[in-house]
């Protein structure tokens, strides 16, 4: 599965993912400083479901109606660090397969998902 990592993801996260072989783009370094439409439409161009820490994203994708069809994943998890993050992050995505067409919300002890 193809994904988006927004720059708010911890590089140990975006790194975690790619040593698992998913294939991953990361916005820090790849688009810094884009505005959030631009991110999801990105995503969606290219269709990678997007990582995200901001819950601007669901806003976006439910009230908005920009382009998310293909996922997005809202990681709502306290940031003890950035490796227990990187487990966090690793271990939900290869939890399911079925990230494509759900606006997703992980929290810590439950997951949601919800059909876009």
């Amino acid at each position: 599965m193809r994904f988006l990592a927004n720059e708010n993801v911890p590089y140990d996260a975006v790194a975690a993912l790619r040593e698992r072989g998913h294939d991953v783009i990361w916005v820090r370094t790849d688009a810094s400083g884009s505005c959030d439409e631009d991110i999801l439409s990105r995503a969606a161009a290219e269709e990678r479901v997007l990582i995200t820490f901001d819950k601007d994203f669901g806003e976006l994708a439910f009230r908005s109606k920009l382009p998310a069809k293909y996922g997005i994943i809202l990681f709502r998890i306290p940031e003890k660090s950035s490796s227990y993050i990187a487990n966090v992050v690793t271990a939900t995505i290869e939890s399911c397969y079925d990230w494509i067409g759900h606006f997703t919300v992980v929290e810590e002890h439950r997951i949601r998902m919800r059909h876009l």
